[in-house]
């Protein structure tokens, strides 16, 4: 009988090094380390955990709160299980205001379920990093520093960090880098740079008979005063409106837009109070490298923020889940060393290939109608059309790729043509009287 076990414990090793050759751990499970405690982090640690793998998850400031706008889709709240109490605000009117200050309502498409959900982002975070340490996530409240990574191909990534004053470090076998734009793991693996935003935002508690105005209602501003490239906003939170504002291009004069969107919505938030100020780095496209080695990029890290909208939140939590899974589906739930090639096949392909396209799509949109007032006007008239409503709302929701009536979409198009081109004349004929 033992020498029958013996044989079928040989086999299922064979069988496993048979997966890639990758070896097994010799009784151990595989020990991961996610670098920063954000949705794309917390989400990270939570399937790795889940998984099996030994986790560590450090962050450096739990209590922190990134400058965010705070708008998730209705699909985020079922897919990761938010609890609905986290939420602020149900959004269920949005207005688009133009450089001439045409007002467009986008929300009129909106079916009686449906809503954009506000939440402030150090609620959801730390939601998130407490779900993960309930299923066995090691949260480290300390400053990552540097990352030293083997020479040899199965030899352990060390991580180090500074914990109250005191220089620590562990030695793991997978790390995740989901530390943000400035991401020091990126830099470590020689992820390569790309474009940023600078993301300024005011938090205002208003007086009631003004919250009132905002109790459902979310306000997107474009024109040059707001941005260059990007636009403004006004969300609603618990007890405050979050006035914000973004550019790529014009990164120096990032107040002076901010203060132009003060300027087209004081009357509404006049007798408000600051109550705190806000800035960060937005990443503009994925990075070049986003998986080296036993290393792997998520959210912000990898550049997971899409043009024209500025949306990160479900795309950084969606794919630290989806790297976190692919760590534990190669490793065979953390007995076996993973690779580079299992971290690109099982996560980054399956990303690319969900996602990548939607990027590409935005950032398209943004090029066309984000350069100028008059492309900016043609953007505000288009999406008073129900249809384009519905289509967006389709597509933001639920994450999904809207179907549409291609006579629908013909006539979509027509009518952008058509709005670009009055937009355009109408801007000559501006340039000319003023000359």
């Amino acid at each position: 009988m033992p020498d029958k076990l013996c044989a079928i414990f040989k086999l299922l090793n064979t069988a496993t090094r048979a997966k890639g050759g990758r070896p097994n751990l010799g009784g151990r499970k595989l020990r991961a380390a996610v670098i920063g405690g954000g949705p794309a982090g917390s989400s990270a640690a939570e399937a790795l955990s889940r998984g099996g793998i030994e986790t560590y998850l450090i962050e450096r400031s739990p209590s922190g709160a990134k400058p965010c706008g705070g708008a998730i889709p209705l699909c985020m709240l079922d897919e990761f299980s938010i609890p609905l109490e986290l939420i602020d605000r149900r959004v269920t009117q949005m207005k688009i205001i133009s450089p001439s200050n045409l007002t467009v309502d986008f929300g009129k498409t909106l079916k009686p379920h449906e809503y954009i959900a506000m939440i402030r982002r150090e609620v959801l975070d730390s939601f998130l990093r407490s779900r993960a340490q309930s299923y066995g996530t090691n949260v480290i409240n300390a400053l990552f520093t540097h990352l030293e990574v083997p020479d040899s191909p199965d030899s352990p990534y060390t991580v180090h960090y500074n914990s109250n004053g005191s220089k620590e470090s562990i030695s793991v076998d997978v790390v995740i880098g989901a530390d943000g734009a400035n991401s020091r793991v990126a830099k470590s693996i020689d992820a390569g740079n790309y474009s940023y935003a600078i993301a300024f935002q005011e938090r205002i508690r208003l007086p009631d008979e003004k919250m009132r105005y905002y109790e459902n209602l979310a306000e997107m501003y474009v024109g040059n005063d707001i941005s260059p490239d990007f636009y403004g906003w006004v969300f609603p939170k618990c007890d405050h409106v979050a006035v914000g504002t973004g550019t790529v291009c014009s990164k120096q004069d990032i107040k002076l837009y901010q203060n132009g969107v003060r300027e087209r919505v004081k009357e509404k938030i006049y007798g408000g109070k600051v109550i705190k100020v806000e800035a960060h780095p937005i990443p503009e496209h994925p990075r070049p490298r986003r998986v080296r080695g036993r290393v792997a990029l998520v959210g912000d890290s990898a550049g997971y923020v899409t043009k024209c909208s500025g949306e990160g939140i479900y795309f950084a939590a969606k794919s630290g889940r989806m790297c976190g899974e692919a760590v534990v589906r190669s490793s065979l739930n953390g007995i076996r060393m993973i690779d580079e090639k299992d971290l690109r096949k099982e996560y980054l392909k399956k990303w690319d290939s969900q996602y990548i396209n939607t990027f590409r799509f935005l950032d398209i949109l943004q090029k066309v109608f984000y350069g100028n007032n008059a492309a900016r006007e043609c953007l505000v008239e288009i999406c008073g059309c129900d249809y384009v409503q519905r289509m967006t709302f389709e597509s933001y929701l639920y994450k999904k790729l809207a179907r549409g009536n291609p006579w629908e979409d013909v006539k979509m198009v027509v009518n952008t043509v058509g709005s670009l081109i009055r937009s355009n004349i109408i801007k000559e004929e501006m340039e000319r009287l003023q000359v």
